[in-house]
């Protein structure tokens, strides 16, 4: 067999092994790797380059190898999740690198940080003066966690007393012009209600790049053309611009009537429908 068919197949095999192995140590692997697993992934993909260009050698021992520092890597992994001690000893532990306000040059030191490149971590973060830093954290995997303090922190409607209703994860019913059943499945929709919602904002299916459904059953959607203006969804506002009508409308015949039964009847009305008004407002807040 002529040496450039061996190489291609070779290296077939070594992107298959590779990406079966890298699937078996998981997601951790590429998204957070510690000193250890950088390490490992270098060597995991030094000896599958070397599985697919030795045609000298026998294929299986470069595979060999592979399963073994797979099987490594997993026991490592293992113990780390059963004892603190080894995972300080492979992962490292966090530093502080800031602390009321003050920047802890001794630690900058130690991670080899200048002044300017924590500068620029804080900037990521909209952060643009030490002053405005509570505490700051490099983690294990090298990133920079910073806690602003307490008076430059966002406001948040739990700050204000706002009481806002919990958001669901959204569900991709439309993309790239194709209908996802599955989804609306899951919302207990189906293809007529999609087809139904689309009408009322005059728009094909085929020319929706992307549409989603919110936790309360509101469709929002993205067209292939962006020039195109998609209205937004009203119901949840009009409802709730109705039931205020409604409440108005009670309290002004509360107003005029003279007859006292009626008049109690009334603000009573009024009272139950601000309470539902209350309720569930903050589910109809677009």
């Amino acid at each position: 067999m002529p040496e450039w068919i061996q190489v291609v197949i070779r290296t077939l095999m070594a992107i298959a092994v590779l990406f079966v192995l890298t699937k078996v140590l998981g997601k951790r692997q590429v998204s957070q790797l510690s000193l250890f697993e950088y390490i490992t992934g270098i060597t995991i993909g030094s000896i599958a380059g070397y599985v697919s260009m030795e045609t000298d050698e026998a294929w299986y021992l470069g595979t060999i190898s592979l399963i073994v520092w797979v099987v490594i890597v997993i026991a490592i992994e293992f113990l780390q999740l059963k004892s603190k001690t080894v995972r300080d000893i492979l992962d490292g532990k966090a530093t502080v690198l800031v602390k009321d306000g003050k920047i802890l040059e001794d630690n900058l030191t130690k991670e080899r940080i200048t002044v300017d490149e924590f500068l620029e971590q804080m900037r990521k973060k909209d952060i643009f003066q030490v002053a405005d830093v509570e505490f700051a954290v490099m983690e294990p995997s090298g990133t920079i966690n910073i806690l602003p303090k307490a008076e430059n922190l966002p406001i948040t409607p739990k700050m204000l007393g706002i009481k806002v209703a919990e958001q669901a994860e959204p569900q991709v019913v439309v993309m790239d012009g194709n209908v996802m059943d599955d989804s609306l499945a899951k919302l207990g929709l189906n293809r007529g209600w999609l087809e139904t919602e689309l009408e009322k904002q005059g728009v094909a299916i085929e020319n929706v790049l992307l549409g989603q459904v919110d936790s309360y059953g509101q469709l929002y959607i993205d067209l292939y053309d962006d020039q195109i203006q998609v209205p937004e969804a009203q119901e949840k506002p009009a409802l709730l611009a109705t039931l205020k009508k409604c409440e108005a409308d009670i309290e002004m015949f509360s107003l005029s009537t003279k007859d006292e039964k009626a008049k109690q009847m009334y603000q009573q009305c009024s009272e139950h429908l601000q309470q539902v008004i209350d309720n569930v407002k903050p589910y109809l807040r677009s």
